[in-house]
C-alpha cells in the first residue's frame, strides 16, 4: 500500500514539475519572452487549447506544456518540433511491442510479454527524452528542461547545468537507499515465510524461530523497507528541484568586493523614558557587497 501511495505521489508530483509549479517562468523560453502566451501557473496547471495551438504551429508553448500533453498524446513532441519523420519510429517502437506483448501473452508466453512490454515502455521513455532534447529555445540553462531532465533520468539535470560533481552525490544516495530496500524486502520476504509456516496447522513446525518471533522480525522489516523507499523517493525529488533550482542560479554572481567592516560604536539613548540615559558602548559591524 505504501509503495502504491508513493508511487502516486510521484506521478502527481511529475505533473506539477511539468506545468511550472515552482516558478511561472520554469518552462518559458525566456524571462521576458513576450511570445509564450500561456497562463501563468497559479491560474492553470495546463491548458489543451494552449497545448493543441502548439501541435498546429499557431503559438509556442512552454517546454512544460509541450511534455506534459505528450504523456497522453504520443509523438505530440516531435510535432511540436516538427520531426514528422521520427512519427513511424515511435509509434511502430512503442506499438509493436505491445502488440507482440499481448499476443504472447495470450499464448501462455508470459516471460516473453514482460519483456515485450517493458521494451514499450523503454521506447516511450526515449520518446518523451527526445522531444526535450530537441525543444529550441535560445536560453540556457533552460530551467525546464533541466527539471525534465531529472526527472526522466536522474543526474541529467545536473550534469545539463554543468554540476558534474553532484551526480555521484545523488546516485549514491539512490544505490544506498535502493540497496536497504533489497534487503529489507529479503528479511521481511523470509519471516513473512517463517510466519506462514510457524502458523499452518496443517503441517508441523519445528524451526528454531517461533511465531511470535517471525511476526515481530516481519513487522520490523516491512517498516524499514517502507522507510528505504520513502527514501529514494525524497533522494529522487531531491535532484529534481536541485536541478530546478541552481538552473536559475546559473548567473546568480557574488560581487568580488565583498568586505565586512568592524568598528566601535556609542549608541545614544533617543527616549527620556529609558532606565539608563547614559549613552552605551559596543561594536558595529557592517558588510559591503
Amino acid at each position: 500500500m505504501m509503495k502504491r501511495a508513493l508511487l502516486s505521489i510521484l506521478l502527481l508530483f511529475s505533473t506539477l514539475i511539468a506545468s511550472a509549479q515552482f516558478r511561472s517562468e520554469a518552462f518559458q523560453q525566456s524571462y521576458n519572452d513576450d511570445k509564450a502566451t500561456g497562463k501563468d501557473s497559479t491560474d492553470v496547471l495546463f491548458s489543451f487549447k494552449e497545448y493543441f495551438a502548439g501541435l498546429q504551429h499557431k503559438q509556442e508553448i512552454k517546454i512544460g506544456t509541450m511534455f506534459a500533453g505528450s504523456l497522453v498524446c504520443v509523438g505530440g513532441e516531435q510535432i511540436y518540433n516538427r520531426q514528422y519523420w521520427k512519427l513511424p519510429l515511435v509509434y511502430g517502437s512503442i506499438l509493436g511491442p505491445i502488440g507482440a506483448g499481448v499476443y504472447l501473452n495470450t499464448h501462455g508466453n508470459h516471460d516473453a510479454a514482460k519483456y515485450c512490454f517493458i521494451g514499450a515502455g523503454l521506447a516511450y521513455w526515449g520518446t518523451l527524452m527526445d522531444g526535450i532534447v530537441s525543444y529550441k529555445s535560445s536560453v540556457y540553462p533552460l530551467p525546464g528542461r533541466a527539471t525534465l531532465y531529472s526527472l526522466l533520468l536522474p543526474g541529467l539535470g545536473q550534469a545539463y547545468n554543468g554540476e558534474y560533481w553532484k551526480i555521484p552525490i545523488y546516485l549514491g544516495g539512490l544505490g544506498a537507499a535502493y540497496y536497504f530496500y533489497n534487503t529489507n524486502n529479503i528479511n521481511y520476504q523470509r519471516y513473512r515465510r517463517i510466519y506462514k509456516e510457524a502458523t499452518n496447522t496443517e503441517v508441523e513446525y519445528n524451526g528454531p524461530i517461533t511465531a511470535e518471533q517471525a511476526l515481530y522480525y516481519r513487522d520490523v522489516f516491512r517498516r524499514y523497507r517502507d522507510y528505504s523507499v520513502l527514501a529514494i523517493a525524497l533522494v529522487y525529488l531531491l535532484q529534481v528541484i536541485d536541478a530546478n533550482v541552481f538552473s536559475y542560479m546559473h548567473d546568480f554572481e557574488i560581487a568580488d568586493d565583498l568586505a565586512m567592516t568592524v568598528k566601535p560604536a556609542v549608541l545614544m539613548q533617543d527616549t527620556q523614558l529609558a532606565f539608563n540615559p547614559s549613552p552605551a558602548f559596543g561594536l558595529s559591524v557592517g558588510f559591503k557587497f
